[in-house]
């Protein structure tokens, strides 16, 4: 009973830590359940409306080095860009749909990814909808926004640098968090 128990208490451990860090939400305390289910990988498709980026400074097919460290083993990696678009980016505070405290200071969620964004970006303090499903219960939930900036995201192909599967087409990422190769 008592090796039944050390393995599975060191399965959960082990499912906790694997899945992503607190590093995405720049929170200091320990993940919440909600921090734990990142969606690494995604599709190659775009919200509707997203334009590709006019003069990206990485070009789809770019190899770069990853600054950004949203997730645990993406800082340090090498990319390969999958995607470039040019959009308002804003990082968001909110309380997941699933329950659970709020995430803070998500990065990131584009413009299309709010429902019914319009033309104007919105600005910091605005109430929003997120129709972002980059983590389990960002889909449907209020967000406060952050920040607000007009940038190029980038979608990006990596390996991990703690190992295991790549990860293809992670949204989103933008430029100061990529540098050439």
């Amino acid at each position: 009973m008592k090796k039944k128990a050390a393995v599975l208490s060191a399965a959960v451990i082990l499912a906790l830590t694997g899945c992503g860090s607190n590093a995405a939400h720049d929170t200091p305390s320990k993940p919440s359940m909600n921090q734990m289910h990142m969606n690494h990988s995604g599709s190659a498709e775009v919200p509707a409306g997203l334009k590709k980026a006019v003069n990206p400074a990485y070009k789809p097919g770019s190899r770069v080095l990853v600054k950004a460290d949203h997730m645990e083993g993406m800082k340090g990696s090498e990319a390969t860009v999958s995607g470039a678009f040019d959009t308002t980016v804003y990082s968001v505070t909110y309380t997941p749909t699933t329950g659970g405290d709020p995430v803070k200071n998500h990065k990131w969620v584009i413009h299309e990814e709010i429902k019914g964004a319009g033309k104007e970006p919105f600005k910091s303090g605005d109430k929003v909808t997120l129709m972002a499903d980059h983590m389990e219960g960002m889909k449907g939930a209020e967000a406060e926004i952050d920040t607000a900036q007009k940038t190029t995201v980038y979608m990006i192909d990596y390996t991990p640098t703690t190992g295991g599967k790549k990860v293809k087409n992670h949204k989103w990422v933008i430029e100061r968090e990529l540098s050439a190769k």
